[in-house]
Formats: C-alpha cells, sequence, structure tokens
C-alpha cells in the first residue's frame, strides 16, 4: 500500500470539506436576487430609483435587512406601498417620511439627528471613550501600585 504524502493526504481530506462550502454559498446570491419582486417599471432609472430607496429603508421584521434584501412578507408589502407611490408622483423624501409616519425613525437605516437620536449617533463614540477612560485609569493605578525595585548595594559585583 502507497503512503501519500502528508499535503497530498491533507488535500484529498479537505476537497469534500471545500465543496459543501461551496455548494451552501452558492444559493445566497439567488435568494439575495429574488428579493425584489418583479415590478413594472418605466424604464431602467426608475428601477435604480426604486433600488435606492428600498435600501434606504429597513424591514421592520429581519431587523439587519434593508427592503432590498428582505423576503419577509411585511417587506414585501412596503416594497409594493414605495412603488405604488413612486407612480403617484411621490419623491423619495415624502415617500420615506410616510414610512417614518407609520414605523418612526426606526425604519431608516440612516436617522436624522435630532436629540430623540444622539443616543443613537453619538453612544457607540461615548462607549468607546468611556472604555479607553477606564483603561487608562487601570493602567495608571497598577503603576503606582507596582513595587518599585530598588537595587540591592550590599552585593559585591556591584
Amino acid at each position: 500500500m502507497m503512503r501519500l504524502p502528508w499535503l497530498a493526504r491533507l488535500a484529498f481530506c479537505c476537497l469534500p470539506l471545500t465543496a459543501a462550502a461551496m455548494a451552501l454559498a452558492l444559493p445566497a446570491p439567488v435568494q439575495a436576487q429574488q428579493a425584489i419582486d418583479p415590478l413594472p417599471f418605466k424604464d431602467r432609472a426608475e428601477e435604480v430609483r426604486f433600488q435606492k430607496l428600498a435600501g434606504q429603508l429597513r424591514c421592520l421584521v429581519c431587523q439587519d435587512e434593508s427592503l432590498l434584501e428582505s423576503n419577509a412578507e411585511l417587506a414585501q408589502q412596503m416594497r409594493q406601498i414605495a412603488f405604488r407611490k413612486m407612480q403617484q408622483g411621490w419623491s423619495d423624501e415624502r415617500i420615506k417620511q410616510y414610512f417614518v409616519d407609520r414605523y418612526s425613525d426606526y425604519v431608516l437605516y440612516k436617522p436624522p439627528l435630532r436629540p430623540s437620536t444622539w443616543l443613537l449617533w453619538f453612544g457607540p463614540l461615548v462607549i468607546l471613550l468611556a472604555g479607553a477612560c477606564v483603561v487608562a485609569v487601570t493602567v495608571r493605578r497598577r503603576r503606582a501600585d507596582a513595587p518599585r525595585e530598588v537595587p540591592d548595594h550590599d552585593d559585591e559585583d556591584w
């Protein structure tokens, strides 16, 4: 029985895992393309406008996906409403305001900067600065509490 070199054995063992990972990765782009309902756009510009608008609105069911990416039933309904409003001549801002009136600023991926959203905008920075202060204070305390080494002058080798 011939023994394969270690590199060949490794490649032979990893081949099924690589194939399985590739097979699992392939359906993801197909699902993302199917998220948008086939809508009767007048032209390519209208379709691009719709995709941009749907990308700025959050799916309230998925919470981490935009309307453009979500397959949830509520997201499909919201896309239909947005499309109808576009067909009626509404501006993007007016459509976004329509959804904000019904679902609050949370429906926007980029909520406006107002006192009620300051924590949302500046909260991560405040937490980062607070963490840096805690680290700085801890390092200073440890440095102050560390025993100072005093050279021993009793040694003859000194």
